[in-house]
């Protein structure tokens, strides 16, 4: 039997956002959970049914994968709990679900644990963007205490198992219908407590240190690319897992080229006489290299021409895009005495030839548009 659509399953539209996602699920679940139903087959696998979909639709990256390729995106078709329904969480697993963030439950507890993420700005130049990089920074965080490992005790003794949550690090407390769980307010959702706290860490287990990392950035990154060093943020209170650390780019304007995704785009200026005799041009390329253009005769200015391949490097793919080279046609200055008399006399004798249609164009419109005024 085909699935249930998974916008059809929380009678959502596709385009619902994360709230509209949430109500939707908290009162299915509440309708359907086993608690409600006991023995009712049928309501269990509703229940099913709409905790998988959510547990999709939740996910921003499984939901554009479930956007795209549907089911398949999953190989069984179950892209949330591959575990299925566990009944005996009871009405506590949901309400943590919905209101964890509130009450404390385990997600909270996990959070507050779990140590900080940490940001570091890194500006880099768009030859380095399009080559890529090995880059060393130094970043000062709270790190593993090396004077007690971590473990936040004073060496020789350790931590105890808490004696108001006996170590499950939360409390639960029966309010009407409800079970509402909240972190141990003794030790603070660890589920042990220090007697002798560390001297160095004051027993937190962690302490301020900087720290020299290697950082790899790919050929193709943009303005703005985030990499994410996972592990390597904040040490986590008394061995708790770290946070991550996550490099900002930004590339430095370049004076010469300006990017436009994987595509490079150079101002070229050449002079008025091999706009209008033709010529070869060199121009420089992103990678450093070399590359000539053929000007044809008349060539004018904000003609584009096309190096394929002399572009920027695409992330995490081996092709490149395009460079452009924008011709510029300079208007000459400083001119001699002689250099004017020429001018002077081009232009004398160019009169009738078309030697500047567009602009033989443009003043013949003018006078039309005149001439339709007086009229």
């Amino acid at each position: 039997m085909a699935k249930q659509d998974y916008y059809e399953t929380l009678g959502v539209v596709r385009g619902a956002n994360a709230d509209q996602l949430k109500k939707a699920y908290r009162s299915l679940a509440m309708k359907f959970h086993p608690d409600r139903n006991p023995g009712d087959k049928a309501a269990e696998h509703k229940f099913k049914e709409v905790s998988e979909a959510y547990d999709v639709l939740k996910d921003d990256q499984k939901r554009a994968a479930y956007d795209r390729f549907g089911h398949r995106a999953f190989g069984n078709g179950a892209g949330g709990r591959q575990d299925g329904f566990d009944a005996g969480g009871g009405f506590a697993d949901i309400f943590e679900e919905m209101f964890g963030e509130f009450m404390g439950g385990r997600r909270g507890q996990q959070a507050r644990q779990r140590g900080g993420d940490l940001r570091y700005n890194m500006e880099i130049s768009l030859e380095e963007a399009y080559a890529g990089k090995q880059a060393t920074i130094r970043v000062g965080a709270l790190a593993v205490c090396e004077a007690c490992s971590g473990s936040g005790a004073e060496k020789g003794s350790k931590p105890i198992v808490c004696p108001a949550c006996r170590g499950a690090g939360k409390t639960r407390h029966s309010q009407g219908f409800f079970t509402v769980e909240q972190t141990c307010s003794t030790c603070h959702g660890a589920g042990k407590t220090i007697d002798k706290p560390c001297r160095t860490c004051g027993g937190q287990g962690r302490a301020r240190k900087e720290r020299t990392l290697n950082v790899t950035i790919p050929p193709g990154v943009e303005d703005g690319t985030r990499i994410r060093l996972a592990g390597e943020g904040e040490a986590g209170v008394r061995s708790s897992p770290p946070g991550d650390l996550y490099i900002f780019l930004s590339v430095s304007p370049h004076k010469l080229f300006q990017r436009e995704g994987a595509n490079i785009y150079c101002r070229v200026p050449i002079t008025m006489v091999t706009a209008a005799l033709g010529g070869i041009v060199e121009v420089p390329t992103v990678d450093g290299s070399r590359a000539r253009i053929t000007i044809p005769t008349g060539t004018q200015t904000g003609q584009q021409f096309r190096l394929r391949h002399k572009g920027m490097s695409v992330l995490r793919a081996s092709e490149r895009g395009d460079m452009y080279a924008q011709i510029m046609v300079e208007t000459p200055v400083h001119l001699t005495k002689k250099q004017q008399e020429i001018l002077a006399e081009f232009e004398k004798t160019s009169r009738g030839k078309q030697h500047s249609p567009e602009a033989e164009g443009f003043f013949s419109k003018v006078k039309e548009f005149w001439n339709e005024l007086k009229d």
